[in-house]
């Protein structure tokens, strides 16, 4: 047998299996589905911040009410314990065994102040004051307070006194 050559025979292939080989991989389709819902846990999470934030700072700014703005809405208000800015009455201030009552006024409207505790030392008519309580009841304007706070103090006063001449002028 000369002149013929014989080639080897190629190597058998194994038979087709479903079987894949190497780390398993989640199909694309379920990727993006993974990552949709962590879009909308980081948007939920984003909102939740935003609205916090902004509940705590509106809250915070809000540091009292005026006499005017509580009469507006007293009705949801009722007696829960908030702020309350008017300018003291003259010759409402009176002496209690438990503290002071006098009236504060801004606008047409007026507030009697029943107050326990005692009154600072800058605490006089026709200064504006900040009181901390409730009202009486929802239709009440008998305010029930135990913390007078005074707007400012005498140094303001001789800083500036063209910005404190509304507060000790005319009342209401």
């Amino acid at each position: 047998m000369t002149g013929t050559t014989t080639e080897p025979s190629p190597p058998p292939t194994p038979p087709p299996t479903d079987v894949r080989q190497g780390p398993a991989m989640p199909p694309a389709r379920r990727r993006r589905r993974l990552s949709w819902r962590l879009l909308g846990v980081f948007a939920l999470l984003i909102a939740a911040f935003v609205f916090l934030l902004a509940e705590g700072l509106g809250s915070s700014l809000n540091y009292f009410d005026t006499v005017d703005q509580a009469f507006a809405h007293r009705a949801s208000l009722g007696t829960q314990t908030f702020r309350l800015e008017g300018v003291v009455v003259p010759n409402t201030i009176r002496a209690t065994a438990s503290g002071s009552d006098f009236s504060i006024c801004e606008g047409p409207h007026y507030v009697h102040v029943a107050n326990t505790g005692s009154p600072p030392q800058l605490f006089a008519a026709r200064i504006p004051v900040v009181v901390v309580g409730h009202f009486a009841s929802t239709t009440s304007t008998d305010f029930v307070s135990n913390t007078i706070m005074v707007k400012h103090s005498a140094n303001y006063s001789a800083q500036y006194p063209g910005r404190v001449a509304k507060a000790t002028g005319a009342v209401c």
